[in-house]
C-alpha cells in the first residue's frame, strides 16, 4: 500500500489561545477545538487518564494541517530547551510558502516572534527566513520570487 498524504504536525503547547493567534496570524485556519480523552484515546498515545484540548489548523489550500494539543492530565512535560538552536536533534520547525515574507513577519512580531537569524535570498528563487514565535516554536516563511521586481530585494 502506498502512503496516501501528511496529515497533520502534532505540536504540544502550554497556552494554546496564543499559539492559535500566531498560526492564524501566519495565514492557518481553525477547523476545530475539542477536549479529548477516554479509554480510546490513551491507548493510542499511551498515556493512562489523558486530558487533553485539542485544536487543529489547516493552511488555506487544505493540503497540511497543525493539531496543536494542551495537555490538562497528565502534565506535559518539557523536552528540549525553549530556544534550542536549528541543529538540536529532532523536529525543529515548520516551513510555510507566503506571499509576502515581510508582511507576514510584521504580522508575526505583533505577537512576539522573532527572526533566528535573518531574511535571506536564495540565489533568484526565495526569500527564507526562521522565526521562533510562542513557546520557542519555530517555523520557516519561504516567498518564492517571481518577477524581476522581486529579484531586486
Amino acid at each position: 500500500m502506498a502512503l496516501q498524504r501528511m496529515d497533520n504536525i502534532g505540536i504540544v503547547v502550554e497556552d494554546l489561545d496564543t499559539v492559535i493567534a500566531f498560526f492564524v496570524e501566519i495565514g492557518m485556519e481553525v477547523e476545530g477545538r475539542a477536549p479529548i480523552e477516554g479509554p480510546w484515546a490513551a491507548r493510542v498515545v499511551g498515556l493512562e487518564d489523558q486530558r487533553v484540548e485539542v485544536a487543529m489548523l489547516r493552511c488555506p489550500d487544505g493540503h497540511g494541517r497543525v493539531e496543536l494539543a494542551k495537555y490538562h492530565l497528565p502534565e506535559a512535560v518539557a523536552g528540549v530547551p525553549e530556544n534550542a538552536p536549528a541543529n538540536t536533534l529532532g523536529i525543529r520547525r515548520i516551513m510555510f510558502a507566503v506571499d509576502d515574507i515581510d508582511d507576514v513577519l510584521a504580522r508575526l512580531r505583533t505577537h512576539g516572534a522573532e527572526l533566528v537569524g535573518e531574511v535571506a535570498q536564495y540565489e533568484d528563487s526565495y526569500r527564507l527566513c526562521y522565526v521562533r514565535g510562542p513557546e520557542g516554536l519555530v517555523v520557516a516563511l519561504a516567498q518564492q520570487l517571481g518577477g524581476p521586481a522581486e529579484r531586486q530585494n
